[in-house]
């Protein structure tokens, strides 16, 4: 059983598709139920469930795990990639952006990541198996100054993942970090970001290939793998 919190069309989709031609039944909970039909249509011959939460909020991550479980039975792969990393306080440049601005940043990014990690943890520490997948960003891990604020949190996660991935691999349970710089074709934030204007250009990404790293990550227990479409890195 694969969960995906914060599935969206682009990204999160493929990772559902790629685990479902391993025989993976797909869990995939977003924010709203608007587009379910439309992503249930898109897997043919995976058995796919659709939920309805805000995985950011503590108590509806919680919720839906359980629902989740109840549904289909003991989740073996949790991918966490909420739709929007910019949710929050947004992007603010580094040299303007105070204490309250990086914290909102860091209880956007992180605190619903290491809230996912406390909710699922126990029972696969207690199995002695289980996978851990993220999505992070590139600004985790290099100075990029268009992304300002959302860096300190960025990098913050990558090493909460990567810290969990070294204290995990002798208990049987991995854990692993996708680490993207780009823009992720059919995804939301790629459609909203190409609408405008930004001043700086932003290559893209397949996210079949992501996926296909994902999978490779959970199947080889990797601590990440990284995506680099950005012409300044």
């Amino acid at each position: 059983m694969l969960a995906v919190l914060g599935v969206g069309p682009g990204l999160g989709l493929s990772i559902a598709r790629r685990f479902g031609r391993e025989g993976f039944t797909t869990a995939l909970v977003s924010r709203t139920d608007t587009r379910h039909a439309a992503y249930r249509e898109s897997l043919p011959g995976v058995n796919a469930l659709t939920y309805t939460a805000d995985v950011t909020d503590k108590a509806q991550l919680q919720d839906v795990l359980v629902r989740i479980t109840a549904d289909a039975g003991e989740i073996d792969t949790v991918y966490f990639g909420p739709a929007d990393a910019t949710a929050g306080p947004g992007i603010t440049p580094l040299t303007e952006a105070g204490a309250g601005t990086l914290r909102g940043s860091f209880d956007a990014m992180v605190l619903p990541a290491a809230n996912l990690v406390e909710a699922v943890l126990p029972g696969f520490l207690a199995r002695g198996s289980g996978s851990l997948l993220f999505a992070g960003g590139l600004s985790g891990k290099y100075p990029m100054p268009m992304l300002g604020s959302l860096a300190p949190a960025s990098a913050a996660l990558r090493m909460y993942v990567l810290t969990l991935h070294a204290a995990l691999r002798e208990k049987g349970v991995h854990a692993g970090i996708l680490t993207i710089g780009g823009l992720i074709e059919r995804g939301d934030i790629h459609r909203v970001f190409t609408a405008r204007d930004h001043g700086f250009t932003v290559g893209t990404l397949d996210p079949d290939d992501i996926a296909e790293e994902a999978w490779k990550l959970r199947t080889e227990r990797e601590a990440e793998a990284e995506f680099n479409a950005m012409a300044a890195v």
